[in-house]
């Protein structure tokens, strides 16, 4: 039977740990419950390094706080914080129980500067890299208003939901991109390698091969000698490219193109159109106003277009005009965004219709991921399959040629 490490806050609020004989996670979990204890975690106590742990190994030049690490850390600290514990003791809980080495030094930084006597949010905003604008901004609002516990769970459940919706489009393009790399490297073999080795034979034949082969053949020779620097100008372009979008005169038209696009443009709107409400709702029911609310919410989206669209809602808001119909006149979010914003407006409950409304765009966004990729497969396998076979029946007929030659 498996043995876990785990660590509770009993009813005294003292944090205790220990390891425990299981059959699994589960059965520790119910097991301490019932005990009265809360528990804060529950892992496998052996020595080797599980799947979990590998996948935390740092990337050379990673930066700031992973996400995994992030989300875990504020819901730990959250626990800590609702369990009466005061934010010193919570924020070296967090800091001993953190596995990971630069999350470590980040987070116990954090401390240092809560313990010389700084809020937590302004500690926070000393780690921009690896906190946001919305993060500190929700904070801060916590602290202030004294629901400072409240508001980084409700926090910890706002960047749960943002990586879940995050990983699941990620996991959805897997798929149709093993089967673009796939088709690609066939096609590439039979030009560069397949068709090759046919030549010597058709040249010492003599015969005249038909258009389709010569011109396979010719493409297979330039593909063999451009290969190296296509690839080569691939990464070229990559560097220059993500240099350019770095600027916002280059980023703002590109932006917009993105949004523009047939489908993944509906894809994109819909997902701006989650982030923008979860931002945003979760800031008004922190008790932002709505200004600067829309100030952080902009930030966050990470699109050029949709944040200029925000901005300019933002100044008219500002002079009176409310918000929907402002951000409704930029044409980038989706009109369900904008009808439900209108009806929060107009029932005084701008947050909490803010917040449906980000549910109802995340369901979308997953819905309209599905349909992408069951279109995309049967495309890029049918497209895969024509290539192919053309290549196939083009050097076909061309050894039937040397079989009539040879009659």
């Amino acid at each position: 039977m498996p043995s876990f490490r785990w660590s509770a806050i009993d009813g005294g609020g003292e944090v205790v740990r220990g390891i425990m004989d299981a059959p699994d996670r589960n059965a520790v979990v119910e097991r301490l419950q019932r005990q009265g204890q809360t528990v804060l975690r529950a892992d496998l106590a052996d020595g080797r390094r599980g799947l979990g742990e590998l996948l935390q190994i740092e990337i050379a030049g990673a930066r700031g706080l992973d996400k995994a690490s992030l989300v875990e850390a504020t819901r730990e600290l959250a626990i800590m914080l609702m369990a009466g514990q005061d934010l010193d003791r919570a924020l070296r809980f967090v800091v001993d129980n953190t596995r990971n080495a630069r999350a470590r030094k980040i987070l116990g930084a954090v401390r240092d500067k809560v313990r010389s006597g700084s809020s937590l949010a302004a500690a926070l905003a000393s780690e921009q890299r690896s906190f946001s604008k919305l993060y500190i901004g929700l904070v801060r609002a916590g602290e202030a208003g004294g629901t400072l516990p409240a508001t980084l769970d409700r926090l910890a459940g706002l960047l749960e939901r943002e990586r879940s919706l995050t990983a699941s489009l990620r996991a959805a393009l897997i798929y149709p991109a093993l089967l673009i790399v796939a088709a690609i490297g066939s096609i590439v073999l039979l030009l560069d390698y397949v068709l090759p080795q046919f030549t010597p034979i058709f040249e010492q034949a003599g015969a005249q091969l038909p258009t389709a082969t010569r011109v396979l053949m010719t493409l297979g020779s330039v593909l063999g000698v451009a290969m190296p620097w296509f690839i080569a100008a691939l990464l070229v372009g990559g560097v220059v490219a993500r240099h350019l979008l770095g600027r916002p005169a280059y980023r703002l038209p590109f932006d917009r193109l993105l949004l523009s696009l047939p489908l993944a443009g509906s894809l994109i709107r819909e997902t701006l159109a989650a982030r923008l409400t979860r931002t945003l709702g979760n800031l008004l029911d922190n008790g932002v106003p709505l200004i600067p609310a829309l100030g952080i919410a902009k930030d966050a989206l990470g699109n050029l277009a949709a944040a200029s669209a925000v901005e300019e809602a933002a100044l008219r808001a500002k002079g009176g005009a409310g918000l929907a119909r402002p951000l409704g006149a930029a044409g980038v979010f989706p009109p369900r965004t904008i009808h439900l914003l209108q009806l929060g407006e107009e029932a005084a409950q701008l947050a909490a219709m803010s917040l449906k409304a980000a549910d109802i765009h995340d369901e979308q966004a997953r819905l309209m991921m599905q349909r992408l990729v069951a279109l995309a497969v049967p495309l890029i396998t049918i497209a895969m399959g024509l290539a192919v076979a053309g290549i196939i029946s083009a050097l076909l007929t061309a050894m039937l040629s040397l079989n009539d030659l040879a009659a």
